[in-house]
């Protein structure tokens, strides 16, 4: 079990961004969002049987735009609601162009103990065209002020395939990255969204010949630098894989608490699965659980897409997944899943006695798989 705390407010949205964030007129009422958050919580452990939290995640928006000290009055009032493992995983995501020494030590000692920083790139040309509000040298000064606050679990976000980007400055870009030995790089490629401005108006990006190109040419660097790719856009040292998000792609269950936040939680005696979503628009979300009514709305999974939803996560993971978390998870039978399989092409699946996972081609072209699967379930 994880628990999921979103913050919805950015200084400004991002053009290629289609995540529930809205930039934020004027001062936030921290304390209102606290109270709104803690209320959401209180009902979400009404409505089902919470287990020991393994991990937090902030994420956002900027979850950075608060303060150190309401960051940490969220945590300290979660432990008081629930049971949270002593080595649980506390994630915060930050901007650069948010750091402040201080503000970051505060947040470490408060119980922060994993900062995933959004660096994007650090050329400044394409920063401008993503419509970061950072340079180059905030993004260089914000790893150097993250170590500096004492964080050793650092994430860095980085784009490639970026407006105008060639393959040689997509390359020096996760060079610098690993040049700072994060203990975690996050490496994907730009795609545009519905419902974004890049959508509405589309920049020129790089050919799919070009951006396969690029992204095998930084894998070689990460790889060269010890980062292990364990699932699609992740990257880690050994040892220092993200744990929140390892639970969602193996189907593991969370609580989702703030403006638009999702949940996912399996009852085990009544064998169903059950997802959640809250309101999006922050002030509405805020009015919703004044009023005792956090949830936007649920449904039940069904048996039919229990399979495929599993998959959807699972296959992400280059090691796979066993028979025995397959039927944890999910309640279907290893049969059912084996005659999902008929008919693949047997170079994108690798079939041992304990698990299932994807071939070096069926990992680079997983959305085949995938369509498979869509088709026969």
């Amino acid at each position: 079990m994880s628990l999921y705390v979103h913050i919805p407010w950015c200084v400004r949205k991002c053009p290629y961004c289609d995540f529930n964030s809205h930039e934020a007129a004027g001062d936030i009422d921290e304390a209102v969002y606290i109270a709104a958050l803690m209320a959401d919580l209180d009902e979400e452990i009404e409505s089902g049987s919470p287990r020991e939290i393994q991990s937090i995640f902030f994420g956002g928006g900027t979850p950075s735009l608060f303060t150190a000290e309401s960051i940490h009055s969220i945590i300290e009032e979660t432990k008081k609601r629930l049971s949270v493992a002593a080595e649980v995983e506390i994630s915060l995501e930050a901007n650069p162009g948010t750091f402040e020494q201080q503000k970051f030590a505060d947040y470490r000692a408060g119980g922060i103990n994993r900062l995933s920083i959004g660096i994007q790139s650090f050329d400044d040309d394409k920063l401008k065209k993503l419509g970061r509000i950072h340079d180059r040298s905030e993004a260089l000064k914000a790893i150097e002020t993250a170590c500096a606050a004492g964080f050793d679990n650092i994430n860095l976000d980085l784009m490639f395939g970026l407006p105008g980007q060639t393959a040689q400055q997509a390359v020096e870009d996760v060079a610098l990255a690993c040049s700072f030995e994060p203990a975690h790089i996050s490496h994907y490629q730009l795609t545009i969204e519905p419902n974004t401005y890049f959508h509405k108006h589309r920049p020129l990006l790089p050919e799919a010949d070009s951006a396969w190109d690029m992204q095998q040419r930084c894998h070689e660097i990460l790889a060269k630098h010890q980062y292990q790719q364990y699932e699609v856009s992740a990257f880690a040292r050994a040892g220092m894989q993200c744990q929140h998000n390892i639970n969602y792609w193996q189907f593991g269950d969370y609580i989702g608490i703030g403006a638009g936040a999702h949940g996912k939680t399996t009852d085990i005696n009544k064998q169903t699965i059950q997802r959640r979503w809250k309101q999006r628009q922050p002030s509405a979300y805020i009015q919703q659980t004044q009023q005792g009514s956090p949830c936007s709305g649920s449904n039940r999974l069904e048996p039919a897409d229990l399979l495929f939803e599993f998959l959807l996560n699972a296959l992400r993971l280059r090691q796979g997944f066993s028979y025995n978390l397959f039927e944890q998870r999910t309640g279907l039978r290893r049969a059912r899943l084996l005659e999902a399989c008929d008919g693949i092409d047997t170079d994108l699946l690798v079939f041992s006695d304990e698990g299932l996972s994807t071939s070096e081609r069926g990992f680079d072209f997983l959305n085949d798989v995938l369509q498979h699967f869509m088709v026969s379930t």
